[in-house]
């Protein structure tokens, strides 16, 4: 049985302002709807990605303290020019660090606190990425 993790759910404190940050990140919004009063979705994707962040408002999955996700990991094939591409968007991007193995990551936050990591590994490379 196949399971594709597609979604993952940021808690938030403002949905517009934590739009426009993904968004400047090269996030595309697939989804921004408002199915009920006080409700909102939004569902971003990253360039590249299966899977989704969703962000909103007036649902239980939102409720979560916002700034209370930490450690999602966005994959790239080269992490320094990922992060130059961040940095030069205007993202506080940490150094980079290489953890051994020839894995590299690369932190930063969303405007609520939310922690993102970039990560590099040597084996996720041309078609294995």
């Amino acid at each position: 049985m196949d399971m594709k993790l597609e979604l993952v759910p940021l808690p938030v404190a403002d949905v517009d302002r934590a739009k426009a940050f993904y968004e400047s990140l090269g996030f595309v919004a697939d989804v921004d709807v408002t199915p009920a009063p006080g409700v909102r979705v939004v569902q971003l994707t990253p360039p590249g990605s299966a899977c989704s962040i969703g962000i909103g408002s007036g649902l239980p999955v939102y409720e979560a303290p916002p700034g209370s996700v930490r450690g999602l990991h966005l994959v790239v094939g080269d992490i320094e020019a990922a992060r130059a591409d961040l940095v030069g968007r205007g993202i506080d991007v940490g150094e980079v660090q290489d953890v051994g193995g020839g894995v590299k990551y690369a932190g930063f936050a969303d405007p609520d606190g939310n922690s993102l990591t970039l990560q590099e590994m040597p084996w996720r490379t041309g078609d294995a990425f």
